[in-house]
C-alpha cells in the first residue's frame, strides 16, 4: 500500500456527515424522546379526550402516575430504526440538489439553500413516513392497550389496514417536512454570514448558534402541520382521505387558532437545541 493510499480518508465528507448525524440522531432520540411522547399526547388531546391535560410538566407527571416510567419511552424503537436511512437519505438528497440548483458562479446563493434543504426533507419524508406512523400509534393513549412493542404495531396494522396504512398522513409529512428543512438550512448561512468569526478561532459556538436560531424558527413554522400530521397518522376513520390544509382549517375552527399549536412547547425544548 502507498503512502497516499494510506492517507486516503476512509469515508467521503458526505459519508461522514451521514455516520455523524446518524449517531447524534440516536443520541438526541434518546435523551428527548420523553418530549415527543408528551408533544404527541397534547397534539391528539381534544375537549372530547377522557384524559386532559394542563402542560408539559403535567403531561410529564400524568404518564409516569398512571402509565409508569417507561411509557414515555414507548415506541422509541421505531425512531432509532430510522435514524440511519433518514440521515443519509437527508445528506444524499441535500448534495443532490443543491448540486442541480448550483449556479454560473459554482456556489449556491440565497432561496437556493432553503430550496435544497425543502427538496430534501420531502425526499427524506417517503422513507421515513412508515416510521412515524408506527411511532405515533405507540405513543397515542388510545392505543396503550392494543399495541404490545413497536413490532406488534407494525405488523398490526399490516394486518388489519394494509400496506398503505404505513404511509397515513403522507401529505402532511411532506409539508412538515419540507417546511422545516427549508427553513433550517436557508437560515443557517444567514446567520453565520452575520456572524463573522476571527481567523484561526473556533466555530463551533457559530455552528451552534445558527443551528439553534434554525432550529427554534423552522420548528415554529413547521409545528401547524406537524399537528396535523400526529391526528392523521393516529387513524381512525373519521380522518380518512383528509387532506392537510382543510384539517387545519377545522381544527382552527373547532378548537381555535391555539390548536394548531398544540405540543409546542415540548417540540421547542427539543428541536431548538437539537438543530
Amino acid at each position: 500500500m502507498s503512502a497516499d493510499e494510506r492517507k486516503k480518508p476512509a469515508l467521503s465528507p458526505t459519508q461522514r456527515n451521514i455516520v455523524a448525524g446518524a449517531i447524534a440522531g440516536v443520541t438526541e432520540v434518546l435523551i428527548m424522546y420523553p418530549l415527543d411522547v408528551v408533544k404527541t399526547r397534547l397534539q391528539l388531546q381534544t375537549a372530547a379526550s377522557s384524559q386532559q391535560y394542563t402542560g408539559v410538566g403535567n403531561a410529564f407527571r400524568t404518564i409516569v402516575q398512571q402509565e409508569g416510567f417507561f411509557s414515555l419511552y414507548r415506541g422509541i424503537i421505531s425512531p432509532i430504526l430510522a435514524e440511519a436511512p433518514k440521515r443519509a437519505a437527508k445528506f444524499t438528497f441535500n448534495e443532490l440538489y443543491k448540486g442541480l440548483l448550483v449556479g454560473k458562479e459554482g456556489k449556491l446563493v440565497g432561496w437556493k439553500y432553503a430550496a435544497a434543504g425543502s427538496l430534501a426533507g420531502m425526499s427524506e419524508a417517503l422513507i421515513n413516513c412508515p416510521f412515524e406512523v408506527v411511532k405515533v400509534r405507540m405513543q397515542a393513549k388510545e392505543n396503550l392497550a392494543l399495541y404490545r412493542s413497536t413490532t406488534d404495531a407494525a405488523i398490526g396494522l399490516l394486518k388489519k389496514e394494509g400496506p398503505l396504512a404505513l404511509y397515513q398522513g403522507l401529505e402532511s409529512q411532506l409539508w412538515r417536512n419540507g417546511v422545516w428543512n427549508g427553513a433550517y438550512f436557508g437560515i443557517i448561512p444567514i446567520v453565520k454570514q452575520a456572524i463573522p468569526v476571527a481567523p484561526g478561532s473556533s466555530e463551533t459556538w457559530r455552528n451552534f448558534l445558527a443551528g439553534f436560531i434554525a432550529g427554534t424558527v423552522a420548528t415554529t413554522l413547521n409545528t401547524p402541520v406537524d399537528v396535523v400530521k400526529s391526528t392523521l397518522q393516529k387513524g381512525g376513520k373519521e380522518y380518512a382521505g383528509r387532506w392537510t390544509f382543510p384539517l387545519l382549517v377545522d381544527l382552527a375552527r373547532q378548537e381555535g387558532p391555539r390548536a394548531l399549536f398544540k405540543g409546542y412547547v415540548p417540540r421547542i425544548l427539543r428541536l431548538g437545541p437539537g438543530g
